[in-house]
């Protein structure tokens, strides 16, 4: 156990699917799982462990921003020995050709934040997605006939932004969210796999966005496709 964490070193799966939102870490276990168990509700971030199509699967809640990321990734890798973590999130589209609804695969996340700085001492802006998870979800999402495409995104520290800074613009991000560098700084820190599968949700460009109810069925193709890729 840990300060954040009551569950058990055995509660936990080797894999752990991380949307930020703990409702909807309930609505996977409710909808995906079977025989699933709530193992964690401290600080009301919800985890759940279940089967999936026979894998041993945990599902947790990931908070909003790197600070927390940084807390349960570091948590699940070091104490918990988790192998793997795909992030299914949203994101807002810093580009014309990315578009309300589009699934991305995160090929590389970077930011401008001093996250890794601070963490390790040593700063670095760009962190890659683990490519054995990239090649299998990219090999699920052709069988499940969906259509997803692996970019670079920039992980900000700062939701209500006034303007777009010229650095994120030079290095072709496609889209913009805040957790994804901390969970692949930490992975590659310990040595584990993690990637993220996002929807988007938001033009950064054209002020569109999903409803509640667009929003959900978008996601119900992000978690198949993090869940068959397992």
């Amino acid at each position: 156990m840990t300060p954040h964490n009551n569950a058990e070193r055995s509660d936990i799966a080797k894999t752990v699917i991380m949307p930020g939102d703990p409702k909807r870490a309930k609505y996977i276990a409710e909808n995906y799982l079977d025989n699933y168990t709530l193992v964690n509700d401290v600080r009301g971030i919800l985890t759940y462990t279940g089967m999936y199509k026979g894998k041993h699967i945990t599902v947790m809640a990931s908070g909003m921003g790197m600070p927390s990321m940084a807390i349960y990734a570091t948590e699940l890798f070091k104490f918990y020995d988790v192998d793997k973590i795909i992030r299914v999130g949203t994101c807002g589209a810093l580009k014309e050709g990315v578009k309300v609804n589009d699934l991305l695969l995160v090929k590389d996340a970077y930011t401008t934040s001093n996250f890794s700085h601070s963490l390790t001492g040593n700063l670095k802006n760009i962190e890659k997605s683990s490519l054995i998870l990239n090649e299998r979800i990219i090999n699920s999402a052709r069988i499940l006939d969906l259509n997803i495409k692996e970019v670079r995104i920039n992980t900000s520290d700062i939701f209500y932004r006034e303007y777009i800074d010229k650095n994120i613009e030079s290095e072709n991000c496609s889209a913009v969210e805040m957790e994804t560098f901390a969970l692949l700084y930490i992975a590659k820190h310990f040595g584990k796999d993690a990637t993220a599968i996002l929807t988007v949700s938001d033009s950064l460009i054209t002020g569109e966005s999903l409803t509640s109810e667009q929003r959900e069925k978008s996601l119900k193709n992000a978690i198949t496709l993090a869940l068959e890729s397992l």
